[in-house]
């Protein structure tokens, strides 16, 4: 099951780029989820090849998304934007596109209408994405942030927009994080099953949350999350790819990282394999 573990660049970000290259490595895992910022701020190119010297590979790139805008010129840099995410993939060489999908514009209760904009949006990526490789992975984050960053609170709400595309095109993501409250996300995974499930990724839930909605998540095993029953029905509906474990976290980017990613491959081990 180790051998499936991907590290999320963002659970350590203390760490410099070339720190997580060299610390995966030396720790024996073997997949990294990359963010696009400090991967621009490297060199896209440059990044690239550090870990592919390294032996690793980029299970995700995180983020594109945002497609909820009603003005036509915000809209369009959003595509803009979004296909510079694209080219970005694909010189690293991963197959996984993350997507935040946005969430509603200023004085706007329609919830309806910024879900139909993400499927137009979708429609003129995908096809652009396949070109190069890249599979555009639909998040659903929990319901506390779909006012301001995404529309799409549930699997069964992501799976509805994933599915008037081809699986190869656009998938789901399964984050742990915020999925957990949800007694349908079972139901939801099957019906994703291996073919629709782009990336699985894992934080704990823990109360009351340490800083906040964004940057509360907790390490593996400390919180409400049964991340064990998870696995297993991912694994259950085909899924086997990576996991990738994506901590927010201020007192986890306060310690160091090699002591964080050793007590990671620890929960890791007590927890989810």
């Amino acid at each position: 099951m180790l051998s499936r573990l991907s590290l999320n660049q963002e659970t350590v970000r203390q760490w410099s780029l070339p720190e997580l290259a060299d610390g995966c490595a030396r720790a024996g895992v073997r997949g990294v989820g990359l963010w696009r910022a400090p991967v621009r701020q490297y060199g896209v190119a440059a990044a690239a090849r550090l870990v592919r010297d390294a032996g690793l590979e980029v299970t995700s790139l995180c983020r594109g998304g945002f497609f909820t805008a009603e003005d036509p010129g915000e809209r369009a840099a959003a595509l803009e934007d979004n296909r510079a995410a694209i080219e970005e993939a694909a010189t690293l060489g991963t197959a996984t596109l993350v997507l935040v999908s946005g969430g509603l514009p200023s004085g706007s209760r329609d919830l309806r209408g910024a879900r139909e904009r993400i499927a137009e949006a979708l429609a003129e990526l995908a096809p652009y994405a396949a070109e190069r490789g890249v599979r555009l992975a639909i998040e659903p984050l929990h319901p506390m942030f779909a006012a301001d960053r995404c529309v799409v609170s549930t699997l069964a709400q992501a799976l509805d927009l994933a599915e008037r595309f081809a699986a190869e095109r656009v998938g789901v993501v399964v984050d742990t994080y915020h999925l957990w409250w949800d007694d349908t996300a079972g139901a939801g995974i099957d019906r994703a099953g291996g073919a629709r499930i782009a990336a699985f990724q894992l934080a704990d839930w823990v109360t009351p949350l340490p800083e906040g909605a964004l940057l509360g998540r907790g390490q593996l095993g400390d919180g409400a999350v049964d991340l064990r029953w998870f696995r297993e029905r991912v694994d259950g509906a085909g899924y086997r790819g990576p996991i990738e474990v994506e901590i927010f976290s201020p007192a986890l980017w306060a310690r160091d990282g090699a002591e964080v990613l050793s007590e990671i491959v620890e929960r890791f081990t007590m927890h989810v394999g």
